[in-house]
């Protein structure tokens, strides 16, 4: 038992971790510096912080110890779990800022729409394998397409827009790495056009359409849906090269910048930090995507492959949109900053993928 450990650590990608691991630190930082500018000090959620990135860590390390092979035999009993989460949770769950999507015991919660995405991917990836040799365009568009779209609706019933938006892109992602034609891919935008034009018309709430008015004129409504992607953009550009300091960003500190700790911690390390935080934010991430992308050439089957294009798809995404949202580029849709953001299921579930890619990573290593 001791040397098979001691092999999975030998073949463990260290640099994968190391990358992960110092953008949850950096988010800590940012964290203690936004509870600093709190009117009572109060460091509860800089010490949550610490425990969700530290059984993020063991959960990594289960992970990537576990075979990966078990969640393909697995994958359509954790679809039917996935979608008896969604379900329990419209009825059992809490609601936050208009969303019924979390479970509470006592002060902690749980969030199950961020596990339900490594559902999906898991699930897409073990549907897309499958066809490798025998891919039908438009039969498996329509049923992967379909096992998408439970869980996107289940989000949209909470209603959790920024989460069934990335379920939607998994999707799109899993399609383009299966190898569908540029045909399949105008059928797609058409198809994805009306559902959009529907969800308009009959499923979104007025304040999501106000934000996406307020993407495409920042100043439809500066003082209230505006006002968030207004005051990240000022604390994003007010950081120079090097930042103000850690404790001394005027948005964070005197409270203009809401959600500071969760969808706008990048505005603060853009403020704190200035230019050189930021790049090493994405120094970090891109040499997380790097080692990743690398280790494809490796793996020697095809789900294994699609579980690590769907997971960095997953995590460039989040990454993506919320950087997006913080400089005023995208509308703010709720999305965290992976690894670096409070809260402990988002932590929990970018850990797992990373360990369910180093479980993948070690195996293709190791000669059995």
């Amino acid at each position: 038992m001791f040397n098979k450990i001691q092999l999975y650590l030998k073949n463990f990608d260290w640099i994968i971790f190391s990358s992960v691991f110092l953008l949850a630190c950096f988010g800590l930082a940012e964290i203690y510096s936004v509870a600093l500018g709190q009117e009572t000090v109060s460091l509860l959620n800089f010490k949550k912080q610490i425990f969700f990135i530290g059984a993020g860590v063991l959960l990594l390390f289960f992970f990537s110890f576990l075979d990966y092979h078990f969640l393909r035999n697995s994958s359509n009993y954790l679809y039917l779990l996935g979608i008896i989460a969604l379900i329990a949770v419209l009825i059992f769950g809490e609601t936050i800022r208009g969303t019924r999507g979390w479970f509470f015991i006592g002060d902690w919660s749980l969030q199950p729409a961020e596990f339900i995405k490594i559902v999906l991917i898991i699930f897409l990836a073990r549907f897309f394998s499958a066809l490798a040799t025998q891919l039908r365009p438009w039969k498996h568009l329509v049923l992967s397409g379909a096992g998408g779209l439970i869980f996107v609706i289940l989000a949209l019933l909470q209603p959790d827009f920024g989460s069934a938006l990335i379920l939607l892109l998994i999707w799109l992602v899993m399609v383009i790495m299966a190898g569908f034609n540029k045909k399949h891919f105008l059928i797609i935008a058409l198809i994805l056009l009306t559902v959009l034009s529907g969800l308009w018309l009959f499923s979104f709430e007025d304040y999501q359409k106000e934000r996406v008015l307020t993407f495409l004129n920042p100043s439809f409504d500066p003082l209230d849906q505006g006002y968030n992607a207004a005051q990240a953009i000022i604390a994003a550009g007010a950081g120079g090269l090097t930042g103000r300091g850690l404790g001394f960003g005027s948005q964070s500190q005197l409270k203009f910048l809401p959600e500071a700790q969760n969808d706008f911690i990048f505005a603060v390390i853009s403020e704190e930090l200035g230019f050189f935080g930021v790049l090493l934010i994405v120094f970090f991430f891109a040499v997380f995507f790097y080692r990743c992308l690398s280790s494809l050439k490796k793996i020697n089957n095809d789900f294994g492959i699609f579980l690590i294009l769907g997971a960095v798809g997953l995590i460039f995404i989040e990454m993506f949109i919320n950087i997006g949202m913080n400089i005023g580029v995208l509308p703010v849709v709720g999305i965290s900053l992976p690894f670096v953001s409070y809260g402990g299921s988002a932590i929990f579930s970018a850990f797992i993928l990373v360990g369910i890619i180093e479980s993948i990573i070690i195996r293709s290593k190791i000669n059995y």
